[in-house]
């Protein structure tokens, strides 16, 4: 639960709950992820903990940012899962390279990592992510599965977006692999 249902719960204003949290007099143990305030202990279970990692691939959207993370850390607790650690990355995942990404794979503390989109964490690839994870008794879970419902169509962005990062630059890549999937879509007749 977060602080604002929290304080709604208890007939306590918003401001006063923030107001005590950020005083340390708040009457329930609370923690803050990203912007989101969470009532409870931060959770670690047996050593193992849940991690949820953002991703944007430019500074100026580091906004989109501070609410990927709002929104993925509200999912997780709505879904009984207690965070124990955010991840948050500027940058493309379409070199590979992901820094704090990698990172997180190798700990092998965290047992769970949340993301909002599959693209969040791997341009291309995302099931080989996925398997070698599963391989180690860990797993990948996606807040929003649906941004492609075909896997053929997914596949075929990926490649596009890949090529035309090649061609093209990384900016405008996705934007391009776009336009040339809908160009493909369309009917002839």
């Amino acid at each position: 639960m977060n602080l604002k249902e929290w304080a709604a719960s208890q007939g306590v204003g918003y401001a006063t709950a923030l107001r005590w949290y950020k005083a340390g007099k708040l009457p329930v143990p609370a923690y803050q992820v990203g912007r989101l305030i969470v009532i409870g202990e931060p959770g670690v279970a047996a050593g193992r903990a849940v991690a949820v990692y953002a991703r944007v691939c430019s500074s100026d959207q580091s906004a989109d940012l501070d609410r990927q993370v709002a929104r993925v850390s509200a999912w997780a607790t709505t879904n009984s899962y207690q965070i124990g650690k955010v991840v948050t990355e500027v940058g493309s995942a379409l070199n590979g390279k992901p820094q704090k990404f990698l990172a997180l794979l190798r700990d092998q503390s965290v047992q769970t990592i949340i993301v909002e989109r599959r693209d969040r964490f791997a341009g291309f690839g995302a099931e080989y992510v996925e398997a070698a994870l599963a391989a180690s008794g860990r797993r990948m879970v996606v807040v929003d599965p649906s941004e492609v419902d075909e896997d053929l169509v997914r596949d075929v962005t990926e490649i596009l977006t890949s090529l035309c990062a090649r061609l093209y630059g990384r900016r405008g890549a996705a934007n391009r692999a776009a336009r040339a999937v809908a160009a493909l879509s369309e009917d002839p007749a």
